[in-house]
């Protein structure tokens, strides 16, 4: 299937948002709504590891539309990992439990980039097969869900790459963009062109919009960012313009959402430690803005949530349009009936 193809004679609430024209019912979905959270999920997925069931094509269909099943959201995202372009291009990465990415041998000299870089892109079939299965799926409810596609930002993939494992103040990446720029260019445009492919098989598969993710983003400096990130993060967004609209995400982001917005997004996703009316005086109420529920509170009462819910949608009016999401992702502990609750008041407003 091309994205071309229509989901139905009426465009989706999702996708009128994100073209900037706010629909009558407030789109809402959720960053790792798939997965973690779901006792279907945690069945279907028993006895096969994380990067497995991502690249099986009929399981990771499968997890991509539980979510839509249980809780009604408006949009599906395809069920895979940022770190997946790296294992298909030969990259010694594995999700550990409690730990996340590892990587077998970190990129930490010239040396280092050069073999990594070395590594031509992957096989995209089982990526593409996935998508389509999902796709087919969607496309065939009464009311047609269209399919998010993503990947990872070329920040976030070079830190995992340097760093080895998840970091929290990423010393070693950062330290390698200053040390030595040559090398960092060239690690960051090949992290940058494997996510583009990894975007692209996706499109090319029916996915309708795509997200770009950095989720490391929030510990640069507002100067490194715009002058050593923000142009890879352009890379990856330019190879799809055009096709699908584009969202951007990031966490501890504030300092830089117009930069980020400036890469090539019509979208913009607000983590939770902003206010979103705050996001939307600084990013222009001429664009589109996505989030921003703070996942710590899907843990509070109904009555403390609610209220929660509320003041984001209200602070999200000042913006062209509003798709309701977290300001992260679900927290593995959440109660799904949760997350079904607060679709249904999105729903109703």
């Amino acid at each position: 299937m091309n994205s071309s193809d229509d989901l139905s004679s009426t465009p989706s609430a999702l996708l009128s948002a994100y073209s900037g024209t706010r629909p009558e019912r407030l789109p809402v979905w959720f960053m790792r709504q798939a997965g973690r959270s779901l006792p279907e999920y945690w069945k279907v997925r028993e006895g096969t590891e994380m990067l497995e069931s991502c690249l099986r094509p009929e399981l990771s269909a499968e997890i991509t539309c539980q979510p839509v099943r249980r809780h009604g959201v408006d949009a599906a995202i395809f069920f895979s990992d940022i770190v997946i372009p790296l294992r298909l291009a030969g990259v010694d990465v594995d999700i550990v439990r409690g730990v996340g990415p590892v990587i077998g041998s970190p990129v930490r000299t010239a040396a280092d980039v050069d073999r990594l870089t070395a590594l031509p892109g992957g096989d995209m079939t089982a990526i593409r097969e996935g998508v389509g299965l999902a796709v087919r799926e969607l496309n065939g409810r009464s009311e047609p869900v269209p399919l998010i596609g993503f990947g990872g930002a070329p920040f976030t993939l070079a830190a995992y790459l340097v760093e080895g494992r998840p970091s929290r103040d990423h010393l070693a990446a950062r330290a390698m963009m200053h040390a030595d720029p040559a090398a960092w260019a060239r690690l960051m445009t090949w992290a940058a062109d494997r996510t583009a492919e990894f975007l692209l098989a996706q499109i090319d598969a029916g996915a309708r919009a795509v997200q770009l993710f950095d989720s490391w983003a929030g510990s640069l400096s507002v100067t490194d960012y715009s002058e050593r990130v923000a142009p890879y993060s352009a890379r990856v967004l330019s190879a799809v313009e055009g096709l699908v609209p584009r969202v951007h995400f990031g966490t501890g982001t504030s300092e830089i959402l117009t930069l980020m917005r400036d890469t090539g997004a019509e979208v913009v996703g607000v983590d939770h430690r902003i206010g979103l009316d705050e996001a939307v005086r600084r990013l222009g109420p001429s664009t589109v803005v996505q989030g921003n529920i703070d996942p710590a509170l899907l843990a509070a009462p109904w009555d403390v949530l609610q209220r929660h819910v509320e003041d984001v949608i209200n602070r999200g009016r000042s913006a062209a349009a509003h798709v309701l999401n977290l300001g992260h992702g679900v927290p593995p502990e959440t109660d799904p009936g949760v997350l079904t609750r607060i679709v249904e008041l999105a729903h109703a407003r």
